[in-house]
């Protein structure tokens, strides 16, 4: 005999169970599975009572994950992208930006390990800092060896 599919909350849960998912990534990903208009949010609305559903975990998940690879502004990217309250986004991100240029000049050594030889050699592992978002500055003081912290 064939199961019936997982209720809205079921499918929330199983989703939860992976790793933290933010209110309105469980709405996008539930919402094709929505049969009746609001019973999404009534099962949304009981997780997040029984705090299933917390913004601060899912921006501590975050920044656990992708703090040692990538700099604030790909994070806060990332962040945005879960739909998170701009002020609890600028919160956990405040507390990052102090150790910005320590991670970038970590993520920098495993990669390269050593000075750029050439002007050209130096461009690209400023490149490759900018695409992990490290700030102008922080990219600049790491790829010169630059140490006036």
């Amino acid at each position: 005999m064939a199961m019936p599919p997982p209720s809205l909350k079921g499918r929330a849960l199983r989703l939860l169970s992976n790793r933290e998912h933010s209110r309105a990534e469980l709405e996008a990903k539930l919402k094709p599975y929505e049969e009746e208009p609001g019973t999404l949010a009534r099962a949304l609305d009981e997780l997040q009572a029984k705090d299933f559903i917390s913004e601060q975990r899912v921006i501590e998940s975050v920044l656990n994950r992708r703090a040692g690879k990538l700099g604030v502004a790909r994070i806060r990217q990332e962040l945005q992208g879960k739909g998170l309250e701009p002020q609890a986004v600028n919160a956990a991100l405040a507390t990052l930006k102090s150790t910005e240029l320590e991670r970038a000049r970590e993520v920098w050594r495993k990669k390269f390990g050593e000075p750029a030889s050439s002007p050209p050699e130096a461009a690209r592992h400023m490149r490759f800092l900018a695409t992990r978002g490290f700030s102008g500055d922080v990219i600049r003081r790491v790829v010169t060896g630059n140490s006036d912290d």
